[in-house]
């Protein structure tokens, strides 16, 4: 009962805000939680943990309440901030130029890229890289990363364009056919008209560059660089550094296979995984 409810800190973070205004917005309409449930496609007790920010805010309900309560679009709003609030400081730079990029060029250099990964594959590298998390922490954090992969399915998506590293593929993260269900989901994407894989294998020799790193490319505004590494990162803007970090990915990616050679290459690798 309401005497039994507990305490809202709307001051604390965005997911605590948007829990608030949900309580409030409820309250006004006099709905209890179990009335709300009926109305919308989420059970109560996820929308219990949402007022109370003990759970991320699952990706569709932000419309859905503001439709609801015809909230002139408050939760998509703090949904969007909560989202740049749930990464480090050194990266909320590059979360915010994310979803503004016409093109993404990226060299993966250990894992498969966040925007490809399947839920399975993404848990399980969410496990070994935070050894010391719980299994909600790692939830946490994977729904965060889901969210992220939005961006592909848009209605402008951008063109997002791999080179994987071999070793991304040869070493197992997961199990053999877990991975060979990501690669499936992989060429699932390349098949289609925004994306483009290619594989650099060992063969090609050593590269310029050292860790992953991402290239986004703007209709209105200069190209950016984030180089990634274990538990930070780092972004450039100045346009002499962007180009020389541009040129090393540029030769490592004209090292790769083709997209038409990478292709048969991954299924290859995908058999071999299944049997």
């Amino acid at each position: 009962m309401a005497a039994h409810e507990r305490t809202l800190h709307p001051e604390r973070s965005v997911r605590d805000l948007f829990g608030f205004h949900l309580r409030r917005m409820r309250k006004e309409r006099g709905l209890s939680l179990a009335d709300l449930a009926a109305e919308l496609r989420h059970a109560k007790t996820v929308l219990a943990d949402v007022e109370t920010a003990e759970r991320p805010i699952p990706r569709g309900l932000p419309a859905e309440l503001d439709e609801y309560f015809d909230a002139g679009g408050i939760f998509g709003h703090l949904f969007k901030l909560a989202y740049l609030e749930a990464f480090p400081d050194w990266s909320r730079r590059f979360m915010e130029l994310e979803p503004l990029a016409s093109q993404r060029r990226e060299y993966a250099a250990s894992l498969f890229p966040g925007l490809w990964q399947t839920e399975e594959y993404g848990l399980a590298a969410l496990r070994l890289g935070l050894p010391r998390a719980d299994t909600e922490e790692i939830e946490r954090v994977w729904s965060t990363r889901a969210a992220r992969q939005s961006l592909l399915h848009g209605e402008n998506p951008p063109l997002v364009w791999v080179v994987l590293d071999e070793s991304v593929i040869r070493r197992q993260v997961v199990d053999p056919a877990v991975m060979a269900r990501q690669i499936a989901h992989v060429l699932e994407l390349a098949d289609g008209p925004h994306a483009v894989v290619q594989v650099l294998p060992f063969s090609a020799g050593a590269h310029g560059v050292g860790s992953s790193v991402t290239l986004l490319d703007f209709l209105d505004a200069p190209r950016v660089v984030y180089a990634e590494g274990y538990g930070t990162g780092q972004l450039l803007e100045n346009q002499a550094e962007v180009q020389a970090a541009a040129l090393a990915y540029d030769l490592l990616q004209a090292a790769a296979l083709s997209p038409e050679e990478s292709k048969p290459w991954l299924r290859s690798a995908m058999e071999d995984l299944r049997t």
